[in-house]
């Protein structure tokens, strides 16, 4: 997976394929699906409540020119979220929507490659405004973030982002799961799979993370907790 800044590439606003929402919040996301839809009338604008979901719709389709992600649906693990579906599908814009307005959330998310950080808090407008922005081919940075420069990863930080960025969709489900505290039992249930199946993966999961403990995959997923990490 690729740490640099967002690419900036030009995308006819009249010839747009298909759009992702991909945030859990039934009302947010329907008013974000309205303010789409009314401004770029000829896309296919699709929804996903959940990391799963949105997995699924990248799989199904294979025009996708934009993921609006908000960082804490289902399935997601704050900024480790990004990291995945980027190492997955690099050649995508994401920009991430979410009500965490911290200056180092933001500044954190720009630097693991996103398109751009629109608050939740923004009017409809801003958020029309930022989009036309991303589509044009630059990156948007909310005002919110006095210093518009964004410094690169330090060297620890980046290796972490290429570890999670080795996992593969499932990998990274019972990464994620086991962060939140999980058992085997509990992760098997949910996965409908059986706990031996669980433990092969996570004998795969502690080789690629390079690490020796259940311990030390959760410390390493909280380095991108948009709740307890700091700027690096």
């Amino acid at each position: 997976m690729s740490t640099t800044p967002h690419q900036a590439h030009l995308i006819d606003a009249n010839n747009i394929g298909t759009i992702v929402i991909a945030d859990d919040h039934p009302m947010f996301r329907h008013a974000l699906f309205l303010r789409v839809t009314a401004d770029y009338p000829s896309a296919l604008v699709l929804q996903a409540d959940s990391l799963d979901r949105l997995q699924e719709l990248l799989t199904q389709h294979n025009n996708i020119d934009l993921i609006l992600l908000d960082l804490n649906m289902p399935g997601s693990h704050g900024l480790s979220s990004l990291i995945h579906v980027r190492a997955i599908h690099p050649a995508l814009s994401i920009v991430v929507v979410s009500a965490n307005e911290e200056p180092t959330t933001i500044r954190r998310a720009l630097q693991l490659g996103a398109a751009g950080f629109i608050p939740k808090s923004s009017s409809l407008e801003k958020i029309s405004s930022a989009l036309a922005q991303v589509f044009a081919g630059s990156r948007y940075v909310p005002s919110i973030l006095n210093d518009l420069n964004v410094p690169a990863l330090s060297d620890a930080v980046k290796t972490s982002a290429r570890k999670i960025s080795s996992l593969t969709p499932q990998q990274f489900r019972i990464a994620s799961m086991l962060a939140q505290g999980m058992l085997n039992k509990q992760i098997a249930w949910l996965l409908k799979i059986t706990e031996a199946t669980v433990k092969v993966h996570m004998r795969t999961i502690m080789e690629k993370l390079d690490v020796r403990n259940r311990t030390q995959v959760a410390l390493l997923f909280q380095t991108f907790d948009e709740s307890t990490h700091r700027d690096q």
